[in-house]
């Protein structure tokens, strides 16, 4: 490399580094005296009273108090004491990204978790980045493959699209998110595994996405046992790696699981600077973060991020204030329903309750006119099934009825789908419109 290419980068280096030493450690937070930061900027801690044993803590400013700055650890807070030199770096937090990054498994701070060396030659980008500006924002109107039957017949997901998947625990979660990203048609996965068990992650891997999932995949762990800031980071480095692949031209998938764990964390954080708690325990910076985070995702004009967030509610209890809240700010829902679950249908998804808000724009006329008569038909048979179930009702007393009764084990057939089964887009929409037409699945 010349000289003259070197010269931005020296330009960028600061001969004066500023410092400020530990005073206090309450709970979570570290507050030190000096040195000048701003919200959100990187120090590190230097623990240790010499060289040889010392230690570095990363940490963010996360608030001030008179004097004094408010520091989060990225890491535990084993060995800080006071008079500990705490050092600015002068900038948020970035993480290096490339190609090289494919298939490899990372932390929050974008380092390998198989401890491997990072790739050199990788750019350096900044994870908490502006949403793009809502007039560059091409509209949506080619519809993404994702494999899974009920979701490419009945709920279109379009190019740059953002899709909740809503459930309480144990209900497929994991194993849905792995079908879409072992059989999706865009170019590249980003999976971030946010608050998950340190087992799950390794299954997750090996049982869900697979090795043919993984080689187009970029996987962000941050486990539940990590610190909450953490937590909070990973699934920022997550939408940074998937904007850096965006603006490359890539149509981009980014999976999360789940945002709800992202608020909880956030709420960890709120509370420890001492923000009230507002909503159900939740702090005002949690209803702040997340459309700031959501709405990175999206179309632009370079690329598009098809984003599928789950949302862990709790009790299966739809209206709590994250589902409510997140349910608001995207592009469509997915619904996995626990009855289904308990009757082994796989994958769970209540298609009444679910929705894509981009139907209209994204499927042909044939096409919305047999969803809407699966739709038709699935609703009269639940309305009725408790009548069906206990022999009250009688066959011929209602027309509709009786077809939503024939029509039942076809429509359950074709909503369900084997985990390694991969119908493409057009056979699943072909089978929906011979199934509306005829009432029978092949």
């Amino acid at each position: 490399m010349r000289a003259r290419d070197l010269l931005p980068q020296i330009r960028k280096i600061n001969p004066l580094k500023k410092y400020g030493k530990v005073v206090k450690v309450v709970g979570l937070m570290i507050e030190s005296c000096g040195p000048e930061s701003s919200i959100g900027d990187v120090c590190i801690i230097h623990t240790g009273n010499d060289q040889a044993d010392s230690r570095t803590v990363l940490a963010e400013v996360v608030g001030f108090k008179g004097k004094h700055l408010i520091l989060m650890p990225y890491t535990n807070l084993l060995d800080v004491a006071p008079g500990n030199l705490v050092e600015s770096t002068g900038k948020p937090l970035e993480v290096n990204v490339g190609p090289e990054m494919i298939g490899k498994v990372v932390d929050s701070l974008g380092n390998p978790l198989d401890e491997s060396a990072i790739p050199r030659g990788m750019a350096a980008v900044q994870i908490d980045c502006d949403p793009p500006n809502p007039l560059t924002r091409p509209p949506i109107s080619e519809q993404l493959e994702v494999g899974v039957r009920a979701i490419d017949s009945m709920l279109p997901v379009g190019n740059g699209q953002r899709m909740g998947i809503f459930a309480g625990s144990g209900v497929g979660k994991s194993t849905l998110l792995g079908m879409i990203a072992r059989n999706t048609t865009a170019d590249i996965n980003v999976i971030a595994l946010i608050g998950e068990r340190g087992r799950e992650v390794k299954e997750f891997l090996e049982n869900d996405l697979g090795p043919e999932g993984l080689k187009k995949s970029i996987i962000v762990a941050s486990t539940s046992d990590q610190p909450a800031l953490m937590r909070i980071k990973g699934a920022f480095t997550a939408t940074a790696i998937a904007e850096y692949f965006r603006d490359m031209g890539c149509n981009v998938n980014l999976l999360m699981d789940s945002v709800t764990r992202v608020a909880m964390s956030q709420r960890e954080v709120g509370l420890a600077v001492g923000e009230p708690p507002a909503t159900r325990g939740y702090t005002p910076s949690v209803f702040a973060l997340l459309p700031r985070l959501l709405e990175r995702t999206g179309t632009s004009t370079l690329g598009s991020i098809t984003a599928f967030y789950t949302v862990l509610v709790d009790g299966d209890d739809m209206n709590e204030p994250i589902a409510d809240t997140v349910r608001g700010i995207l592009d469509g829902h997915i619904v996995l329903d626990r009855s289904l679950a308990n009757k082994g249908h796989y994958p769970a998804i209540n298609v009444l309750k679910s929705v894509s808000r981009l139907m209209n724009q994204l499927a042909a006329p044939e096409h919305k006119m047999a969803a809407n008569t699966i739709r038709n038909l699935l609703s009269t048979y639940v309305n009725s099934e408790d009548l069906i179930n206990i022999g009250a009702y009688k066959k011929g007393a209602s027309k509709e009825i009786d077809e939503a009764i024939d029509y039942q084990p076809e429509i359950i057939k074709f909503l369900q789908q084997d985990t390694h089964e991969h119908p493409s887009k057009e056979v699943s929409i072909q089978a929906l419109i011979n199934l509306a037409e005829t009432g029978e699945f092949r």
